[in-house]
């Protein structure tokens, strides 16, 4: 069986406004896939969903996609433990999945904006 998430990264490029890609680090770890499998099939399924509906509809707002800072933006789904929080950047048609979590709390933790900013500057250092 398929999971979704590896599912989104193999649609074909038709009607998709964004394919999504996992952001690598330089050890070629992908922090954002190892999190999705690590989570129920419940949780990957409502993820998987919300991205895939961010693939064909960008772009987007509120309630779905809230602009963090330039460059980096948030896919917020309703999972049953929180709110899962997908941050990513946009790099032309490349919607790049840069760090995700469960937020719990009403404020969204400076550690994980922090996570996200790191892996968006190295992203775009490697690109350049």
């Amino acid at each position: 069986m398929y999971h979704l998430w590896y599912i989104l990264v193999r649609v074909s490029i038709g009607d998709v406004r964004l394919q999504v890609v996992f952001y690598r680090s330089y050890s070629g770890a992908e922090p954002v896939r190892r999190w999705l499998k690590s989570l129920p099939v419940s949780h990957k399924k409502a993820i998987g969903e919300d991205i895939k509906t961010v693939q064909f509809g960008w772009p987007m707002g509120m309630p779905l996609v809230e602009k963090l800072s330039p460059y980096l933006w948030e896919v917020r789904t309703k999972v049953p433990d929180g709110i899962a929080r997908v941050m990513f950047t946009v790099d032309g048609q490349l919607m790049v999945l840069l760090h995700g979590f469960i937020k719990k709390t009403q404020k969204i933790p400076q550690k994980e904006i922090a996570t996200a900013r790191i892996r968006l500057r190295r992203y775009q250092e490697a690109e350049s």
